[in-house]
């Protein structure tokens, strides 16, 4: 993979009640991801003396993620720069705009926050710092005396990711100060995250994910009533169907033929993985080792938000992908290992064999209910990305044939 090219943002600014004040001139930005707002926010207040809070993408250069040139509106508070360019257009309303992308709303977020810490005996001891800004989340890291909260405020779709870590009660998973809807207030998390683990890390990170799901498999009922998404044979049989018809278009003809047959046998499919003797239960959806952080003491998975209920090794693939070539086959093997323990009889070798094109159709699924569920101006995060995975999804089915 290419790095992506410098990001060059221009911020529309507009004040507290939505009315629009004009832009700012295009600068360069430190990092090239699109949500990461932190140095957009530091370069505006080194440049121009501005407080400012992002609040969506408006326009980009390229047709998706990451770098060239980026247009965001951003709320500006009291002081007002001396000069800024005309613009216009760019406070239209959307019916599907997150609330954290209006005026206003990440104020409301944040006087949240600090009514949970009171009622936990925290308070804030300095200026809240906007992280990140996009379709999928707000979050802000909020500076306490020696140590840091974190408030995330997620889309409808994802409300139910405090739900879930409420029951997962800390650990090796976030722990809740707060929780409500959509928001949470989180603890902070010792360590990095862990993009470049370890083997003994990486087998650490599998030994706890299957710990969990061996304990929620009997739990699946609670898990579907705190409104946790079904991924289970049935429901992800329709989902794939339909997310298939309506990428048609933009799909090869030789895929479409593969991916038409894949459809028409997924439940034959789903009966030979039950006989596998595998269990449904929790499954994270976005497991890879960024998705993990941690010390020298203890890991932490993050990010439940994309989670469901569905066969456990639909967390395999996306894993396997993310890491280096040498990890894979030990990571796999004590993967199939402890499901084999937890199992007697079970074939896991055989049912992540017959579940990986339907892992990658479940991203495209995934992928088309962001697209579904989110403004115009934000889809370029996620366009492409339904037909890929289909793509894929049509490769895995051939190299499996």
């Amino acid at each position: 993979m290419t790095d992506p090219p410098p990001r060059v943002a221009t911020l529309v600014l507009v004040d507290g009640d939505g009315g629009l004040l004009g832009a700012l001139p295009p600068f360069r930005v430190a990092t090239p991801w699109w949500q990461d707002v932190e140095p957009v926010v530091e370069a505006v207040r080194e440049l121009h003396g501005l407080e400012v809070t992002i609040l969506r993408l408006l326009e980009t250069e390229l047709p998706s993620p990451q770098g060239g040139g980026v247009t965001y509106l951003a709320e500006v508070g009291d002081s007002r720069p001396t000069t800024l360019e005309p613009r216009s257009g760019a406070v239209d309303d959307d019916p599907l705009r997150a609330t954290w992308a209006r005026p206003g709303g990440p104020d409301a977020d944040l006087v949240w926050a600090e009514e949970a810490l009171a009622r936990v005996d925290l308070a804030r001891a300095g200026a809240p710092i906007q992280v990140r800004s996009w379709n999928l989340s707000s979050l802000w890291r909020l500076p306490l005396d020696r140590k840091t909260a974190w408030l995330k405020v997620v889309p409808p779709f994802f409300a139910h990711e405090g739900r879930v870590l409420d029951r997962l009660g800390g650990g090796h998973f976030p722990v809740l100060l707060g929780h409500d809807g959509p928001r949470m207030l989180l603890a902070e998390i010792p360590g990095e995250d862990l993009y470049d683990a370890t083997l003994p890390q990486l087998l650490e990170m599998i030994a706890i994910l299957v710990g969990l799901q061996r304990a929620w498999a009997t739990r699946v009922d609670e898990l579907l009533e705190i409104g946790t998404p079904d991924w289970r044979a049935p429901a992800l049989t329709e989902t794939i169907r339909s997310v298939v018809d309506r990428n048609a278009g933009e799909i090869a003809a030789h895929d479409r033929t593969m991916l038409a047959a894949f459809v028409a046998g997924l439940p034959a499919r789903f009966v030979e993985i039950g006989d596998c003797g595998l269990p449904d239960t929790l499954v994270h959806g976005d497991f890879h080792p960024g998705n993990v952080r941690g010390d020298a003491s203890n890991l932490v998975l993050l990010d439940w938000g994309d989670c469901g209920v569905g066969h456990p090794l639909l967390d395999e693939t996306a894993f396997l992908d993310s890491i280096t070539p040498t990890s894979i086959e030990p990571v796999r093997q004590r993967w199939h290992a402890l499901w084999r323990e937890a199992c007697p009889g079970s074939d896991p070798d055989r049912a992540a064999r017959l579940l990986a094109p339907i892992g990658a159709a479940r991203q495209a699924v995934i992928y088309q209910r962001f697209l579904d569920n989110i403004e115009s101006s934000e889809r370029a995060y996620h366009q492409a990305d339904p037909a890929n995975w289909l793509q894929r999804t049509a490769r895995l089915v051939h190299e499996r044939a």
